[in-house]
């Protein structure tokens, strides 16, 4: 198993729990020790959870399998065998009968100037913990210069992408300045300057269009100021311009436009489609040149996998959780259905919808047709998230960060410390 994400996760976990005693042996390989339930990572950054409630540790979920600390450098599917770079050492090799070649996507950048020295992404809970610290961190530069241009630099924050990561994420922390703010006496809420781009004549693609633009209406309203159809041209040193002409100064940069697949696949011998996604058929069996690649199984963000559920005969399910949740049942049945000596079967899955949160009480909604906004839309998000989640452990943590947060007020620390923890130390020891 090639990745511990949402799709690695489960079907490891379907697998090693439907398996009889001896008939499998699960691997995972990953280089980090938990999943990331990403959907959470907004929340996770404005205080409404404590991020590590939104990670599930591997090893704790997956006490059947074998866990393998290291990243898949390499994949000879003609030889069965994986190269592993482990945490610690040399390379090894790792051979295997069947493989789940699963490690996700990677976020998806263009080559602007300036932007892999100044920005960051939203896609790991170091980034989202870091994003949190540094909008706290700004708003006490703010508060204590004297320096307009300054100030005006430290509160304004730009997100690049208006699908949801980049919705969620602006809104989520907007909402949370707004309830520091009431810390910082030298500060108001019309100081702050919160712009998204978004390359697209809308956001949010994955609901109607009237909901995109209730919550384009929804975030102008509380003074965000939504850029549609534009591009972001270059940000060198925080300097930002923008394709409309706009052009602005900005400590913080959040890039949140998309993610593709993980450049890795390109070092194995399986076949890819012109995008960089492994091709397979509806079974989530690997294809080359219509001949199903024995041993070879693929889903999630990295797979180009047929969408059953659409009249398009090319249409192709969309790199979203809620596919790779589903994905996994059926892939882990699969596994077993041909170790067993059966067939596989194909995976069908009609889009159940979206839910997005903008912040306390706001959000907006689709699920299977029906369409909400405001806090029914936000309860809904919560409800299905929670749903969602893996492990009891992991819900009762959640539902009682959320319960606390209903009683006291919202934790506004900024602990940047933790990006840089030996600063301290080394300070003392120079001197």
């Amino acid at each position: 198993m090639i990745g511990g994400g949402h799709l690695g996760l489960y079907c490891a976990l379907r697998l090693s729990t439907k398996a009889k005693p001896g008939e499998v042996e699960v691997t995972v390989v990953d280089p980090n020790s938990h999943m990331t339930y990403q959907p959470f990572l907004p929340e996770a950054a404005a205080g409404n959870i404590e991020p590590r409630h939104a990670v599930i540790p591997l090893r704790r979920v997956l006490r059947r399998c074998r866990i393998i600390g290291g990243t898949v450098t390499g994949i000879d599917h003609a030889r069965r065998c994986a190269t592993v770079q482990p945490l610690v050492g040399p390379p090894r090799e790792l051979h295997y009968d069947q493989i789940v070649a699963a490690p996700g996507g990677v976020s998806r950048t263009v080559p602007i100037p300036g932007l892999a020295e100044v920005a960051v992404g939203f896609q790991s809970i170091g980034e989202a913990i870091w994003l949190r610290n540094r909008v706290l961190e700004r708003m006490e530069v703010a508060a204590i210069t004297t320096d307009a241009e300054v100030r005006q630099r430290a509160l304004t924050f730009v997100f690049i992408g208006g699908g949801y990561a980049g919705v969620e994420a602006m809104a989520e922390l907007e909402d949370m300045t707004r309830d520091a703010m009431k810390y910082f006496p030298e500060l108001s809420v019309s100081d702050m300057r919160w712009v998204l781009v978004e390359m697209a004549s809308r956001i949010m693609p994955e609901v109607d269009p009237d909901l995109a633009e209730y919550t384009v209406r929804e975030l102008r309203d509380r003074g965000l100021d939504v850029r549609l159809g534009t591009q972001l041209k270059s940000c060198v040193d925080g300097h930002v311009v923008l394709s409309d002409g706009t052009e602005l100064d900005a400590d913080t940069i959040a890039w949140t436009a998309g993610v593709k697949p993980n450049p890795m696949l390109r070092q194995t011998d399986l076949p890819l489609d012109d995008k960089g996604r492994i091709r397979c058929t509806a079974t989530l069996q690997v294809v080359r040149d219509g001949a199903v690649v024995p041993g070879a199984w693929s889903a999630g963000d990295c797979a180009a996998v047929p969408d059953l559920s659409k009249d398009d005969p090319n249409a192709l399910c969309a790199p979203t959780a809620q596919h790779a949740v589903r994905q996994a049942h059926t892939l882990a049945d699969n596994i077993l259905a041909v170790v067993r000596g059966g067939d596989p079967v194909e995976y069908r899955h009609a889009y159940a919808g979206s839910v997005a949160s903008l912040g306390l009480h706001k959000g907006v909604a689709q699920v299977y047709g029906v369409k909400l906004r405001g806090w029914p839309a936000w309860f809904a998000h919560r409800t299905y998230h929670m749903s969602r989640i893996p492990t009891l452990n992991r819900k009762a943590r959640v539902i009682a960060d959320w319960t606390l947060a209903l009683l006291f007020k919202r934790e506004v620390t900024a602990l940047g410390q933790l990006h840089e923890p030996r600063r301290r130390f080394e300070t003392a020891a120079s001197r």
